[in-house]
C-alpha cells in the first residue's frame, strides 16, 4: 500500500490545524535531469531538514529529495510534545544495555531537547518553546512507579527539572477524574512541528540547501557514487541520508523490516479562550498518559485544545477522525463532550519493535536514521544533526546510537500490518483493565 497517497494528495498538506496557522513557504520546484552533489538527502521531515541544514554549514553540496512537500508527513502533524529521555526509560536501558550506554543515551537525549530549544528562538522557525510535561498516571497502581523514577532521575542522573505529582496535584494542573497522579518534566515541552519543520527548511535553504519537492525517490543504487532516481530525475551523490521515518516504503527492505509505519489521529477544537484553557490544564503544559495507545493533549497559541490518540486498525485513515478521536476526549474530559472540533487529521509515523529509534549504515555511504515511535520531535532533529557529524567523520553519537538492538519484526514487511491489528486490539484491551 503507498502510505504517500492512501490517505492524502500528494504535494498537499492534510487537513490540519497546524497547516491552516503555518507561515507557507513557496512550493520548491520538482526535481528534474541529472544532478549531481556531495550529499542528497531523502525526506522533508525534521531528521531530513536538520541533517540537510547542518551538512550545508560544514561546507557540503546538499540536495534534499522530499517526496510531497517539506513537513508533510509525521514531522509537521504530530501532537508537538518533546519529551526528554530515550522512548525508554533509564531503567530498561541499563538493563538492556549497561549503565555506560544508558548514560550516554540519556545524554544525547538531553542534547535533543536543547537544539529545538535553540532552535525555537531562532528568528527562522517562528515557534515558541513552551515547558512542561505531565505524564499522567490513568491507574493508581502506576503512580509509585511514576514516583520512583522521578526519584532516579534526580538522584542518579542528576536531573532536577522533574518532581512527582500525587492525585491533588495532578488534577490542580489538569482538570480530569481520569488521573491518579504522575510527574511533571520542565526540562521537557512542546511546540508547533510544523513551525518548526518550516523554519528548518527555511535555515537549510539560506545555508544554499537545493530543496525539491513533490521528487519522491523511487529507487536507490548503492556504491561509491549512489544514485537515487525520481520519475523526473537522477540524483548522484557521495553520501546518502535517508530520513523517510513511516514513508520509506521499498526504498531499503532491511530498514523496513525493522520500521513498522503506524497511524495516528489528532484534533483541535474552537479556541476555548485563555480563563476555559487554565481550567483544562494550568500553565500552558502538555500531557501524555500512561495508556500503551496514549492519549496526549496540550494548547494551540490560539487557545485550541489539541488531543490525539486512538488505536488503528490498518493505514486507511478513519472516515470521520473527529468522531473517532472524540471519544477518548470526552473520556479524558466530560466537560468538553460537545465541545466543536475544527480540524481533524491522521498522520503516518515509524515504531520499531523495542520502541528505540533504529541507526543503520544501509552501506558505508548511505545512512538511514528512524523509528523514533511517537518521541521523534526532538530526536529526530537531533538525527540530522548526528547523520551531518557521522558524514564528517565523527560518528561517536551514530554508534552509540547504532548500539541499540533493533530487531526485525517477525515475518519482515510483509507481516507488519497483521501484527499491527493484533498488537493494537490486545493492548486497547489491556489498557481498559
Amino acid at each position: 500500500m503507498d502510505l504517500l497517497s492512501v490517505n492524502d494528495r500528494p504535494g498537499e498538506y492534510p487537513p490540519s490545524y497546524y497547516a491552516h496557522a503555518a507561515s507557507p513557504l513557496p512550493r520548491f520546484a520538482r526535481a528534474e535531469g541529472e544532478i549531481a552533489c556531495d550529499v542528497a538527502v531523502v525526506g522533508g521531515g525534521f531528521t531530513g531538514l536538520s541533517a540537510a541544514w547542518h551538512l550545508a554549514q560544514r561546507g557540503y553540496d546538499v540536495v534534499l529529495l522530499e517526496a510531497s512537500r517539506v513537513g508533510f508527513g509525521a514531522s509537521g502533524r504530530n501532537g508537538g510534545q518533546v519529551g526528554q529521555g530515550q522512548r525508554l526509560e533509564q531503567d530498561e536501558l541499563e538493563r538492556m544495555l549497561g549503565l555506560e550506554t544508558a548514560r550516554a543515551l540519556w545524554s544525547i537525549a538531553n542534547q535533543s531537547v536543547e537544539l529545538v530549544r535553540e532552535l525555537a528562538a531562532r528568528d527562522e522557525v517562528q515557534a515558541r518553546f513552551h515547558p512542561g510535561v505531565i505524564h499522567a498516571a490513568h491507574r493508581a497502581r502506576y503512580v509509585p512507579d511514576y514516583a520512583a523514577y522521578a526519584e532516579k532521575l534526580q538522584t542518579e542522573y542528576g536531573y532536577d527539572q522533574i518532581r512527582a505529582l500525587d492525585r491533588d496535584e495532578l488534577r490542580a494542573l489538569v482538570g480530569s477524574p481520569a488521573y491518579h497522579g504522575g510527574t511533571i518534566d520542565m526540562g521537557a515541552g512542546h511546540i508547533d512541528p510544523l513551525q518548526l519543520a518550516l523554519g528548518l527548511a527555511r535555515l537549510a535553504t539560506g545555508a544554499s540547501v537545493r530543496i525539491h519537492e513533490t521528487s519522491r525517490v523511487t529507487r536507490m543504487e548503492p556504491g561509491t557514487s549512489v544514485r537515487l532516481h525520481t520519475e523526473t530525475a537522477r540524483v548522484s551523490a557521495s553520501h546518502v541520508v535517508l530520513g523517510c521515518n513511516g514513508y520509506l516504503g521499498h526504498l531499503s527492505p532491511e530498514v523496513a523490516s525493522r520500521v513498522m509505519p503506524i497511524n495516528n489521529y489528532v484534533v483541535a477544537t474552537e479556541p476555548l479562550g485563555p480563563e476555559r484553557q487554565e481550567e483544562i490544564i494550568r500553565g500552558n503544559h502538555a500531557v501524555a498518559d500512561s495508556k500503551f495507545v496514549v492519549n496526549y493533549f496540550r494548547f494551540s497559541d490560539d487557545h485550541r485544545l489539541l488531543f490525539g490518540g486512538t488505536e488503528s486498525y490498518g493505514y486507511r485513515f478513519p472516515r470521520d477522525i473527529a468522531a473517532k478521536v472524540r471519544r477518548p476526549l470526552a473520556e479524558i474530559f466530560p466537560q468538553l463532550a460537545d465541545v466543536p472540533i475544527t480540524h481533524a487529521w491522521g498522520g503516518t509515523l515509524g515504531i520499531t519493535m523495542n520502541r528505540m529509534p533504529h541507526f543503520e549504515r544501509v552501506a558505508g555511504n548511505v545512512l538511514s536514521l528512524s523509528g523514533y515511535s511517537g518521541h521523534g520531535v526532538a530526536m529526530a532533529t537531533l538525527a540530522g544533526q548526528i547523520a551531518a557529524e557521522t558524514i564528517a567523520g565523527q560518528a561517536e553519537r551514530f554508534d552509540v546510537m547504532a548500539s541499540v538492538p533493533s530487531p526485525r519484526f517477525p515475518g519482515g514487511p510483509a507481516m507488519r500490518w497483521p501484527l499491527l491489528v493484533l498488537a493494537m486490539v490486545w493492548f486497547s484491551l489491556r489498557d481498559r483493565l
